[in-house]
């Protein structure tokens, strides 16, 4: 868990106070009732922070000293306490405070831009507070600060980070963005603007006409700064209809994915004697569809064009489900799943479809008796059965004994003086059942559900026909085995069947092989189907669908967040990815990552700043790496510790959220969101790009 640093002995200083006349019994930063005499000008408070002499201390170790302030030559080096697992707030706070917009913007005076009428935002009290806060890291010679006024009042509009526990930073950070955006959105009342379909246009006509509605409604520099547009593409699995919209985003969350594809096991399993059940191990789309999966496998076993697959999950050696559905996403198909593969003649109006479920009794505990109960046991199978007017019992018979001959071994079929199927079989007995003598005879107990789930005997009376349904649902077929039958058959058709995919020891190559963050970017872009939560409702076809979706950069910020996703959650488990990403700390290249062709722009970016995650879930630390870009240098902020570092230890496994920001140029060019940059003050040192 995180540390508390309970060592500082800051003195409590008056809150800077920035209230429109009108609100002045608002609550503000500091917890303390504003009065009409309580307010300060803050532009006096910045000229004296600037005229004040600034000295740079160099660190007095590497790893910072508790409590004490060390400055630069251009302030900035201040820690905040910890006060009890909020170094996940420490951490998001010092990236945002250490955005340059943002540090420019808040030290002068944004509380005109406060929009105190805003249903969704917090009546100006959370910009307040951050810009309060902001001001007191960036004020010269003071003590880390203890951030309980700002606390508090997170508390209040978030009561889901109330108390002391701890939390995601990523979480939080979204709040506070959007929270700091409705607080400052220069839009009064918002219009009501209703988006219209691309139905043919232009992309950038579009994306032109989506991101001045998006404006016209948030206006901030929030907006300003952070905010891009992606073009989201939904094409519909049944009717093929396309729908484009052009989407805002205030971060990207990539997954930490490097593979783009996915390895299956399945068993193949035929409808005839020519061969035993194989397993097949296939590559397919990580996040394709079933049709990708049926087309993997007939080409691995060299399906005939007379055949067709049927593939279905297996459980406790009955079928769980049949995965009949082209557009079936395989994500739906887990790697603990068992699933089987059929190799059946295509069906035609004239065939029935046989789904067979091996049972058996089981030897009853301290007894040489057999349960008078069934249990299902093996792999069941699926079979096929052409007829012309009718078809026999004794016809499933023979369709039975002729799937079921490799299983033992045999390698002919021999019809005994009844009709059977026998095995050729060596034995010791001189004849079975009427078979040669090494043979043996495949005769199978037989009890085929009827519409209302009664059993029929098959066994008996085998010349007399069945009815065939005129739909062409299958027919359930229980084949009862004798102990015998057990006994010479091969062992290994009893077993389970494998699984989707088996976890092994990780090769060294891909404990050590680092992920790359455009890999982690491409399988954001990557098109994949809809969760089944989030069906789609397709215009076309009137009805919900599962729809594929692409997305698309179209519109990048001045300031890009990226959120690494190494947290995992599900019913029964949480889990955090220690996954290395290799990400560029300069010269980060988006330019053929966005789809807006129009635009001549190269698209780079530069690291400033980053949070990190250290430890398992729920006992982890969080930390950050900013660069103080006047300074042209590195710090690791660890709440009230602050220490220099090299660049070359920015990169690590424990990297959660970086904060890149566009590379600066020469030419006084638009920004990709159509606003001129925001000007920053002259640097003494430059910014080696």
């Amino acid at each position: 868990m995180c540390s508390v640093n309970n060592n500082g002995s800051a003195k409590k200083e008056a809150t800077s106070i920035l209230l429109e006349p009108s609100k002045s019994t608002l609550s503000i930063a500091g917890g303390f009732p504003a009065s009409k005499g309580a307010s300060r000008s803050c532009s006096s408070e910045i000229s004296q922070a600037r005229n004040m002499t600034l000295t740079y201390r160099e660190l007095d170790n590497a790893y910072g000293i508790s409590c004490v302030s060390t400055r630069g030559s251009y302030g900035g080096l201040t820690g905040l306490q910890n006060l009890g697992n909020t170094c996940f707030m420490n951490s998001a706070i010092q990236c945002l405070v250490h955005t340059p917009e943002f540090a420019k913007y808040f030290r002068e005076d944004y509380h005109r831009e406060i929009n105190w009428q805003n249903p969704f935002g917090m009546v100006g009290e959370l910009a307040l507070a951050f810009g309060d806060l902001l001001r007191k890291l960036w004020a010269p010679g003071r003590a880390p600060i203890a951030p309980r006024p700002f606390k508090a009042k997170l508390a209040r509009f978030a009561p889901q980070f109330s108390g002391y526990s701890q939390h995601d930073s990523q979480e939080l950070l979204a709040f506070l963005l959007d929270g700091l955006h409705e607080d400052l959105n220069r839009v009064k009342q918002k219009p009501y603007i209703k988006s219209r379909d691309a139905d043919g246009r232009p992309d950038e006509e579009v994306a032109d006409e989506y991101w001045a509605n998006h404006i016209a409604r948030n206006n901030s520099i929030i907006v300003d700064v952070c905010q891009g547009q992606y073009k989201s593409t939904l094409v519909c699995p049944i009717c093929n209809k396309v729908s484009v919209t052009f989407d805002p985003f205030m971060y990207l969350s990539l997954p930490l994915q490097s593979a783009t594809t996915r390895s299956m096991t399945l068993t193949i399993l035929t409808s005839d004697s020519t061969t035993s059940p194989f397993p097949c191990t296939v590559s397919v789309p990580k996040h394709g569809w079933c049709r990708d999966l049926i087309q993997a496998v007939s080409i691995a076993c060299s399906l005939k064009t007379h055949e067709e697959l049927k593939l279905a999950e297996v459980r406790n050696h009955q079928f769980h489900r049949f995965l009949d559905d082209p557009c079936l996403p395989l994500s739906s198909i887990k790697d603990d799943d068992r699933i089987a593969a059929y190799k059946i003649s295509k069906s035609s109006k004239n065939s029935l479809l046989l789904r067979l479920i091996h049972r058996c009794r089981p030897q009853e505990t301290g007894s040489n008796g057999l349960s008078s109960q069934w249990n299902a046991f093996g792999v069941p199978l699926i079979a096929s059965i052409p007829y012309e007017d009718s078809i026999t019992r004794g016809d499933i018979q023979r369709e039975v004994q002729k799937i079921l001959l490799p299983w033992f071994g045999g390698d002919n079929l021999i019809q005994d003086t009844d009709g059977d199927i026998c095995a050729d079989y060596v034995t010791d007995s001189p004849k079975t059942n009427g078979c040669p003598s090494k043979t043996l005879s495949l005769k199978f107990s037989l009890q085929m559900a009827d519409k209302s789930n009664e059993l029929i005997d098959l066994s008996a009376k085998e010349g007399k026909s069945i009815r065939v349904a005129t739909s062409s649902a299958p027919a359930v077929v229980y084949v009862d085995w004798s102990r015998d039958l057990i006994e010479k058959c091969s062992a290994k058709y009893f077993e389970n069947l494998p699984e989707v995919f088996r976890y092994g020891p990780v090769s060294k190559k891909a404990r050590t092989e680092p992920l790359s963050l455009y890999t982690c970017l491409e399988a954001f872009l990557r098109e994949e189907p809809l969760v089944p939560e989030d069906m789609w409702y397709c215009p076309q076809c009137k009805e919900r669908r599962q729809a594929s979706k692409k997305l698309d950069l179209w519109r990048l910020p001045e300031v890009l967040v990226i959120h690494l996703k190494r947290f995992s959650y599900s019913r029964s488990m949480k889990h955090k990815l220690e996954t290395f990403v290799n990400f560029p700390i300069r010269d980060f290249d988006l330019t053929n990552y966005v789809g807006n062709k129009n635009s001549t722009q190269r698209q780079l970016y530069e690291l400033y700043a980053l949070t990190n995650h250290y430890g398992g879930m729920g006992s982890g630390h969080y930390t950050a790496h900013i660069k103080l870009l006047e300074e042209n240098k590195w710090y690791n902020f660890d709440d009230s510790h602050i220490s220099l570092i090299n660049e070359d230890d920015v990169k690590s496994a424990a990297a959660y959220v970086l904060f890149y920001r566009r590379a600066r140029s020469n030419d006084n060019v638009l920004t990709s969101n159509g606003a001129l940059p925001i000007p920053i003050e002259p640097k003494s040192e430059p910014f080696q790009t």
